[in-house]
């Protein structure tokens, strides 16, 4: 590539404002653009699974916007709670819960659960489309280990991250930079997973 050649555009199928910070600070050689730009209607999230949620969310944002599209479906797994928020992480205290209303859930479901049966990953599937009739779609996923604190710390980060406890740096993930988050996380695994693949894969013709 040029300097005089633009970035390929793809569609976030997010308007998560961190999810967008985080995807485009590893996928340099691209332009990373949130649904909303599209007005892309938000697609319904039905599937039991992660990568079934994330195809259609991506499948959604490629049909409407007519680029190559990211969908991610993240979600955090309590161990004591079999698993669970999983799927439902965005939604888990109601359709229109915050971060703060899903938190407060979490730590309320947890009240009784001891020290050292509190742990928990986040994972993320990552879904790339190069337009939303592609047959075979790139997919990746990342899992970050830690526990669930008994209070949130930290002001970084978005959804879990404050109560998301990492052992080996003695603090949440809503303590760390945004450059720590990303060497770490699971949707930082994802993304670079990704960007090795775009880099070696063929692109079949956007909007094809």
């Amino acid at each position: 590539m040029t300097e005089a050649e633009p970035l390929q555009r793809i569609v976030l199928a997010s308007d998560n404002a961190g999810k967008l910070r985080e995807v485009q600070a590893l996928l340099l050689g691209y332009q990373i653009l949130p649904q909303s730009r599209f007005a892309v209607s938000t697609c319904a999230e039905t599937a039991d699974t992660f990568v079934e949620n994330a195809l259609l969310k991506a499948r959604n944002a490629a049909a409407q916007s007519g680029l190559a599209a990211i969908a991610d479906d993240s979600g955090l797994l309590v161990d004591a709670l079999g698993g669970a928020p999983g799927v439902f992480s965005a939604r888990y205290a109601g359709a229109d819960a915050s971060d703060q209303d899903n938190v407060a859930a979490l730590l309320h479901a947890l009240a009784d659960v001891p020290e050292g049966q509190r742990s928990a990953r986040f994972v993320c599937v990552l879904v790339y489309l190069r337009h939303a009739a592609d047959p075979c779609p790139i997919v990746v996923q990342g899992a970050w280990e830690g526990a669930i604190s008994r209070q949130p710390c930290g002001h970084g980060g978005f959804g879990y991250d404050r109560v998301f406890w990492l052992a080996a740096r003695g603090c949440t993930c809503a303590q760390l930079s945004a450059d720590e988050k990303n060497a770490l996380s699971h949707r930082g695994q994802a993304v670079r997973q990704l960007a090795a693949l775009l880099s070696t894969c063929p692109q079949f013709p956007i909007g094809a």
